[in-house]
């Protein structure tokens, strides 16, 4: 055991990161131009915001069947289809003319989104060790974060050149090489992806055994997921109320989500070193503190400071979700234990903004913000409370 190398994530950087920075890539190359595409193609304001959400739709209602699929073929297979089916998604959204393929197209990058990021999860959980596991799910976020941001700069410079179609291109182009990273991944060994033997686990035992998890801190998970979508409404809508230029809110967004990209990997290390509550009640603590604040600003100064001490919070808690996840996914049945798990973090990523659209519109734009923060609290209250009980036992270094 003394001959063996030290697992270091930088060995594994390549294999292990590239294609979610390079699947971020292509997606971020393809959303800011969505709304616009569907506007070409004949739809109203109103259907092109609904059109934009079938991503999210079709990432939402395949996290189940993408659990049975990365079970059946494991996560090698599962993260490959699911580069192929979003280059071939992307595709279509770039050169049809009729509205309803488009709409087609978009449903395909969510279903392909929700494939390959419980694959690389299920992967991850296992092929690294315990003691590194926060810093590898915190890089994993946080790099496919870094996609995202960098794939409307590459989509701006190709689309100058070409058209709004580029954008497709750059988007095609980013899951191709993705898929030609994936293939280069290592399989995992059969047992860690079938189990131990015995009976083979199915969805219905893995919800029912782990039932106490998923109403304690899978509630907090979507807690987490209601806050963090709703923080990205925040900003522009507040920044809209004081009436501060579009060129400045962007701005202000903009800032906060490179401050969001810094502290993702400090986030993970800690984690690893101190335990899972040492960033997840911090992390909601600030963001609910931050949000409450939100409408108390009266400017840009205020509003740039709240915007940056959010991105902070959401930056620290870059990988949180798949960590608790990965801590608590049984061996056998991983796979179905994560897709539930993403589950409930998508459920709380489309309330949450629902919510906030809900009492904005009985009540007022503050209200519902501070709300928001509210539910921030609550995370942390839930994740304070069970996360030392249920967490899994820590290996001696």
């Amino acid at each position: 055991m003394s001959g063996e190398a030290p697992f270091s994530l930088r060995r594994i950087a390549v294999p292990a990161f590239g294609p979610s920075l390079l699947f971020g890539l292509g997606e971020g190359a393809m959303l800011p131009v969505v709304a616009l595409s569907a506007r070409d193609l004949g739809a109203s304001v109103p259907m092109a915001a609904l059109i934009v959400t079938l991503i999210g739709i079709g990432s939402l209602v395949t996290n189940l069947p993408a659990s049975l699929i990365t079970m059946r073929h494991g996560e090698r297979r599962a993260i490959v289809a699911a580069a192929v089916w979003a280059a071939l998604a992307m595709v279509l959204c770039g050169w049809t003319s009729q509205l309803p393929v488009y709409a087609l197209g978009c449903f395909m990058v969510g279903m392909a989104q929700a494939v390959f990021n419980l694959a690389r999860q299920s992967y991850l959980t296992e092929a690294v060790p315990i003691e590194y596991r926060a810093r590898a799910m915190s890089t994993l976020g946080g790099v496919m974060r870094i996609g995202l941001f960098l794939g409307p700069f590459v989509a701006a410079a190709a689309i100058h050149h070409w058209g709004l179609v580029a954008a497709y291109g750059v988007g095609v182009a980013g899951m191709l090489l993705a898929l030609a990273v994936a293939l280069r991944v290592p399989d995992l060994p059969p047992h860690a992806v079938a189990g131990n033997g015995g009976a083979a686990p199915t969805l219905g035992s893995t919800v029912r055994n782990h039932r106490l998890v998923f109403a304690t801190v899978g509630l907090g998970v979507m807690l987490i997921g209601a806050v963090r979508a709703s923080r990205q409404a925040v900003i522009p809508l507040w920044a809209d109320h004081l009436m501060l230029e579009a060129s400045v809110a962007s701005l202000i967004y903009g800032l906060a989500g490179a401050i969001d990209m810094l502290v993702f990997y400090p986030a993970g290390r800690l984690m690893d070193l101190k335990g899972r509550n040492w960033v997840a009640v911090p992390s909601m603590v600030i963001m609910g503190t931050a949000l409450c604040a939100t409408p108390l600003t009266h400017g840009l100064a205020t509003l740039l400071l709240a915007a940056l001490v959010i991105g902070f919070g959401n930056g620290i808690s870059s990988g949180l979700i798949m960590t608790l996840g990965a801590d608590h996914a049984p061996p056998a049945g991983r796979a179905h234990f994560l897709g539930v798990w993403r589950l409930m973090a998508d459920l709380g990523a489309t309330a949450g903004p629902a919510l906030l659209s809900f009492l904005t519109a009985v009540s007022s734009l503050a209200w519902g913000i501070a709300a928001t923060g509210l539910l921030a609290y609550a995370a942390a209250g839930l994740l304070g409370a069970w996360i030392p009980r249920l967490g899994p036992p820590r290996p001696r270094r």
